[in-house]
């Protein structure tokens, strides 16, 4: 499976690449990531609950950083095994780009599962996939940005709207 998209963060790029290899941060954006440790230079392990279809599985897997150009690119690669369930893995290469309202996220992410998750077949394993990383990229916007419309702002001396991920930023 393999999808790409972008997104428009109002944010510099050197705020969204620092986002992008904080462990807290990943934690928080991954839907359903229950543990995230480690650090960019050594990669991350995780711990991810997920229900795909009638499939529910714990996953533990881990994730390396490579083609590291700060704040430019980076390329994510990873791989989970969920048991019985079956694995998941991939990689996705996420390039940065400074716009005049912030910066273009731009990524291409291509993913293998196998096991019980792959009798699923591909439609429900594809719309899984986009919606995971529609809700990954969603919640890594609203960290650094700040909640949407429809929720509380948090806003900085300019009245502008922080996330919580860039109000640690200062």
């Amino acid at each position: 499976m393999q999808m790409s998209s972008e997104r428009e963060i109002a944010a510099p790029p050197e705020t969204v690449w620092a986002a992008l290899i904080d462990p807290e941060v990943l934690k928080a954006c991954v839907p359903g990531c229950e543990e995230m440790t480690g650090n960019p230079a050594d990669g991350f392990e995780a711990v991810v609950v997920q229900k795909v279809g009638p499939v529910k599985a714990t996953f533990k897997g881990a994730v390396t950083f490579s083609e590291m150009v700060e704040p430019e690119k980076l390329t994510l690669t990873g791989e989970g095994k969920g048991g019985p369930a079956g694995f998941a893995k991939g990689g996705a290469n996420v390039v940065l780009e400074p716009t005049e309202t912030g910066t273009k996220l731009t990524y291409d992410v291509e993913a293998k599962v196998g096991g019980k998750l792959a009798q699923l077949g591909s439609r429900v394993i594809d719309g899984f996939a986009k919606k995971m990383a529609d809700q990954f990229f969603e919640r890594f916007q609203n960290a650094i940005e700040g909640p949407s419309e429809a929720e509380p702002e948090a806003a900085d001396d300019a009245g502008n709207k922080k996330g919580w991920f860039a109000r640690l930023r200062g």
